[in-house]
């Protein structure tokens, strides 16, 4: 079962990193939605959580300390995009290693051993490698799913199923969409 969880982290990981292909500095720090949800701040964000749930908590603290953590900006939001003087190479490096020290933290334990997640409520800060396995990849997932929408709103490159249709079916698909959703527009 750890090795099956480990594998689907993995994926969401590997997905995640392939959003930034071929993106500009400008293009992976720019917030595309109205909550500034931006490329680097998904993989900045997703390598405090590497570290916290997969290393700290389980008593395996990352080799390095993370600056927004260390004076509490974490807590303002500063772990969701990248400063200037935070190069996307220094972000995605960081990612990486907090994911190798993941994987190092994962192979070394078993599902049941103990953690401790200092910022969760009291009742509930006792719990396992295997929960916080499971939550980190459903983190992982979920803000995969969130590059995936931002890259589309980049550049157009979805998903992977982005090379499916060519541009002039897609074009059709929208507009099919479009004209179902059109039809509850006067009905409020």
């Amino acid at each position: 079962m750890k090795e099956i969880l480990h594998d689907k982290l993995r994926e969401s990981r590997a997905a995640l990193l392939s959003k930034l292909d071929g993106l500009s500095e400008y293009d992976l720090r720019r917030p595309m939605t109205p909550s500034g949800t931006n490329l680097l701040g998904l993989v900045k964000h997703l390598a405090g959580l590497e570290y916290g749930y997969l290393g700290e908590s389980l008593g395996r603290p990352g080799p390095e300390a993370l600056p927004w953590v260390e004076d509490g900006s974490i807590w303002d939001g500063a772990d969701m995009w990248a400063q200037p003087d935070e190069s996307s190479g220094y972000l995605i490096g960081l990612y990486g290693r907090a994911c190798e020290h993941a994987d190092r933290v994962i192979d070394d334990l078993d599902l049941d051993a103990p953690a401790r997640v200092a910022h969760w409520p009291e009742a509930r800060r006792d719990t396992t490698l295997g929960f916080l396995l499971v939550r980190m990849t459903a983190e992982t997932a979920h803000h995969t799913g969130h590059a995936d929408i931002v890259r589309e709103l980049i550049d157009g490159r979805g998903g992977s199923d982005h090379d499916m249709l060519d541009d002039a079916s897609w074009r059709d698909y929208v507009a099919r969409v479009e004209a179902a959703a059109d039809t509850f527009r006067s009905a409020e």
